[in-house]
């Protein structure tokens, strides 16, 4: 076994979280699951498969991951999220990095996340994908304190970043009850943020936003490769624009209305 440490935030994760504990235990000697209130199976799957299980109460996403590495007993972290399952040919490659020294230059290695849809054991072969820093060593780098946005930053220049290969799989959503009740809470907790720091949006923008977006997701995230379902996926990506859009408006409202009594 690697001394790497693995850790994943969970709530509600009975369907899937099995898959992505047995994705890393041939290579990680601790998995740590960090849950926030599961009311599923998730804790008795994880306990029969051997890993720590810990309750942590939700502050966010950056505070839930930053608790999370500060558990962890080896200075190497990969941090998977509950939809996300390491591919075979990554846990492999990763295996051969850590068959030989690293290098004390290195802070750690990004890794690119495909984004695989509903009835895909794999992603498609042009699949969207984005590329970040998840296998890190945790003196050198970590993730931010932002309860919104949860990503891994280096601590300082001097180190160098690698790229891995292979890839790790992304399924975000079960099926679109599952992918709209993720849009309007995540929009919930960005309006919040956006207001903490004073923003605001104006007319134009919510008018004309959810159209740029639709073309974004069709186009530049390439969901014309699914057909009729990329269609529909588009369609729910401007949704979700929309509606951090116009709760971000509605917060900032309140939170006037409420300033001026």
């Amino acid at each position: 076994m690697i001394p790497i440490s693995v850790f994943i935030i969970t709530k509600n994760e009975a369907d899937r979280i099995g898959n992505i504990i047995k994705s890393v235990q041939n290579f990680a000697d601790e998995i740590i699951v960090i849950d926030s209130g599961s009311t599923d199976e998730t804790k008795k799957i994880c306990e029969d498969l051997g890993v720590k299980f810990i309750f942590n109460s939700w502050q966010g996403y950056g505070p839930q991951k930053i608790f999370g590495e500060n558990l962890c007993k080896n200075q190497w972290l990969l941090n998977i999220d509950a939809d996300e399952e390491v591919s075979v040919e990554l846990a492999n490659e990763i295996i051969e990095i850590f068959g030989k020294e690293i290098s004390p230059e290195i802070a750690g290695f990004k890794i690119k996340i495909f984004n695989k849809f509903r009835f895909e054991t794999k992603p498609h072969r042009f699949a969207y994908y984005y590329n970040q820093l998840r296998l890190y060593n945790k003196n050198l780098a970590g993730f931010k304190n932002s309860t919104v946005h949860d990503s891994v930053i280096p601590k300082d220049t001097n180190h160098k970043i690698l790229q891995l290969k292979n890839i790790i799989y992304h399924q975000s959503f079960r099926n679109f009850t599952h992918w709209i009740e993720k849009i309007n809470s995540y929009a919930s907790m960005q309006a919040k943020d956006a207001v903490l720091k004073n923003k605001n949006v104006g007319f134009l923008k919510i008018l004309l936003a959810p159209t740029l977006a639709f073309f974004k997701a069709f186009f530049i995230r390439r969901y014309f490769i699914y057909g009729f379902n990329g269609i529909i996926y588009s369609y729910l990506y401007a949704f979700s624009r929309f509606l951090k859009m116009v709760k971000i408006r509605e917060e900032f409202q309140a939170n006037k209305f409420k300033n001026s009594l």
